[in-house]
């Protein structure tokens, strides 16, 4: 029996059926990407300590459609952070008294309050965790990988911060 398409046509055919299988697989699983965050206010000023977030944390707020402004008196929203913190502990180590595993822990505090409230709101923590595999053998790669673990708790830092802010809903005036 003789094939009537082309072997090429048939690649080409088994490539978008692939396609388009992984396509459905991925919708089916709920997967989606991260779209912007809903913010409720356009305008915000960031004070306190130049962390190492800071930097990261203002292009989120540039992507996301929010001006970082120089000035208070022109935000609606301030934004201050307190302090973060690195911190490496010993998690596990072997018979001979050698480290084997680290636990590494990133905190950030902040607090927040629209411009026309005078109060603050309470100081929030997000804390990032992370575990990770030492040895003296491969010192160089596991400094590249603690350095690389400490980089995803920052920026996993500010994603939350993110979402903290969606929840945060303008005060509404009482008169």
């Amino acid at each position: 029996m003789q094939n009537t398409l082309p072997l090429t046509s048939m690649r080409r055919i088994t490539v978008t059926g692939a396609i388009i299988l992984l396509a459905l697989a991925l919708a089916a699983c709920g997967f989606q990407l991260r779209g912007a965050a809903d913010l409720a206010f356009k305008n915000l000023y960031i004070q306190g300590s130049k962390l190492s977030i800071s930097r990261d944390l203002a292009r989120s707020f540039k992507t996301n459609g929010v001006q970082v402004v120089d000035k208070a008196d022109d935000a609606e929203l301030l934004l201050e952070l307190l302090s973060e913190s690195n911190q490496k502990r010993i998690q596990s180590l072997s018979g001979g008294g050698l480290v084997r595993e680290f636990e590494l822990i990133y905190l950030l505090n902040f607090r927040v309050r629209y411009a026309n409230s005078p109060t603050w709101g309470p100081v929030q923590t997000i804390r990032g965790r992370r575990d990770f595999s030492y040895s003296d053998d491969a010192l160089l790669g596991k400094a590249e990988e603690e350095a690389r673990l400490n980089s995803d708790m920052r920026n996993d830092a500010v994603r939350e911060l993110l979402r903290r802010l969606t929840s945060i809903k303008p005060p509404t005036d009482q008169k």
